[in-house]
């Protein structure tokens, strides 16, 4: 987050919805800040949504890099007035090359239908947002639950240049190992396996061993129309 916040503040409104306890975050004037309550993306999302003044909302995950490029293409896109949202293609990147391979399988499918994913960077019309309900305020899943939810509202995009996502958990554990197990949750929330279950299996080894994990800050950017 801290990494992030010196491009943010180039460019447009932004406003950082923190959870965990820690120290302050070093903040400008041109960002505002909220605590949530708990950790919780789809909250800590929509809380930020609440406060927000643009016309178009974009959800930035704390370690996913915007760049200016970035804005540049969503204010193109949603100059049509029939596009209700996207999300950008996803950069694999050369910290796990193993998995470069899967980059094309995967600008195939988020083109014809698949889910959208939060470290995409979502963006939608604020009208279209608030007549959604927002996200849902679940453990886990709340990006897989609200692209459904968008892409039957209408016309979505998914937008060039690619973005990048830190690929710490695929250090972490494995780029195989976490990518074969984001698949199985992904294949398990849509056979109706709840939120909440998953949330729990997910975290039950990590629980054993260290503190509850407080999720990454969601900072909401507000392109200026």
């Amino acid at each position: 987050m801290r990494a992030l916040l010196p491009t943010l503040v180039e460019l447009d409104d932004v406003i950082v919805v923190e959870a965990s306890d820690d120290a302050e975050l070093p903040i400008g004037e041109k960002v505002k800040s909220l605590r949530c309550v708990r950790p919780s993306r789809g909250k800590q999302m929509n809380d930020g949504a609440a406060v927000a003044e643009g016309d178009v909302l974009v959800f930035l995950h704390a370690d996913t890099e915007m760049q200016p490029t970035h804005l540049a293409s969503i204010r193109r896109a949603m100059a049509d007035h029939a596009i209700v949202g996207g999300a950008f293609y996803r950069r694999f990147d050369e910290r796990h090359p193993h998995l470069r391979w899967l980059e094309p399988i995967a600008r195939f499918l988020t083109r014809n239908g698949g889910t959208l994913f939060g470290d995409q960077t979502v963006f939608v019309r604020r009208d279209v947002f608030q007549r959604l309900g927002g996200f849902a305020e679940i453990p886990l899943m709340e990006d897989v639950e609200f692209s459904r939810r968008l892409r039957r509202a209408g016309r979505v995009v998914i937008l060039d240049p690619p973005i990048a996502t830190s690929p710490r958990h695929h250090i972490e554990n494995g780029a195989w190992r976490t990518t074969i197990r984001n698949a199985l949750f992904l294949l398990l929330f849509k056979l109706g396996v709840s939120a909440e279950t998953l949330h729990a299996i997910y975290y039950a080894r990590r629980n054993q061993t260290s503190a509850p994990p407080q999720l990454d800050p969601a900072p909401a950017v507000q392109p200026k129309q």
